[in-house]
């Protein structure tokens, strides 16, 4: 074998390891899964953890030498709300204007493996929707103070920890595989929820991918529920004689007394 035969084949097998270590990050692609579809509200429900997790693959289907970024995205069904504002008049302070807000989503989380604002630019970020800021709220007027009606839904949404975000709650066991879990209040709406995965890397999109999630009432809350959605009228004259009944029975027992 002479001596430039036995350079290329060395410059071969060279390049051969060379393209085995190097990362392909755009052909790097996500398989993600979630611990259950279905989440089961009943009379007792005080909340619930999800479990999402998921592998980063290489187009060989070995594991990356660099994993990139996960971002993890939870979107429930969304509502309209009416928002009012509340200004001093007289020393009193009365709701003084209201707007109609619609495209909001009843429950909104966020996991990351580090803070999305060091992942993304903003444009990315602003195009995924992720962050409770760059929600795609909407409204029919367009009143000059609208971004403070749309941080005030944040808030309150915030509050209630309907809108939450954890952006060190995603970790990676290993070079490939990742876990997180994101909590489910007691006060998390019924509807159709998605779970969205993206994989980020040096900033840009590589792979994502979203899973389905089902949130049910379940028991006689559901039939109290799903009465209440189709006969609103009737509901609230039944608690009303609800109450009545319970004050009632109330007084006399104390009256034996």
């Amino acid at each position: 074998m002479t001596g430039t035969v036995r350079s290329l084949l060395l410059l071969l097998a060279a390049l051969t390891c060379f393209v085995r270590i190097l990362p392909a990050s755009a052909d790097n692609t996500l398989v993600t899964d979630i611990s259950s579809h279905l989440i089961s509200v009943t009379s007792d429900f005080t909340g619930t953890d999800l479990l999402l997790f998921g592998t980063v693959t290489s187009a060989e289907g070995a594991a990356p030498a660099d994993h990139g970024d996960i971002i993890v995205v939870v979107r429930g069904p969304q509502k309209e709300v009416t928002v009012r504002k509340k200004e001093r008049v007289a020393g009193i302070w009365v709701n003084t204007r209201s707007i109609e807000i619609s495209k909001v989503p009843g429950f909104y989380a966020i996991a990351s493996n580090r803070p999305v604002d060091e992942i993304a630019p903003p444009g990315t970020l602003e195009r995924l929707r992720i962050g409770p800021n760059r929600l795609n709220f909407s409204s029919k007027s367009e009143p000059k103070d609208l971004q403070d009606f749309k941080q005030a839904i944040v808030r309150k949404q915030t509050n209630v920890e309907l809108y939450t975000s954890n952006q060190t709650a995603v970790y990676f066991l290993g070079a490939s595989l990742f876990r997180t879990s994101i909590h489910f209040p007691a006060n998390v709406p019924v509807g159709n929820y998605v779970a969205e995965v993206y994989l980020l890397q040096d900033g840009e999109l590589i792979s994502a991918q979203t899973s389905p999630l089902f949130i049910k009432k379940f028991g006689i809350g559901r039939q109290i529920f799903e009465f209440a959605q189709s006969y609103p009228i009737l509901h609230g004259i039944a608690a009303i004689l609800l109450a009545l009944i319970a004050g009632w029975i109330a007084s006399a027992i104390f009256r034996k007394d």
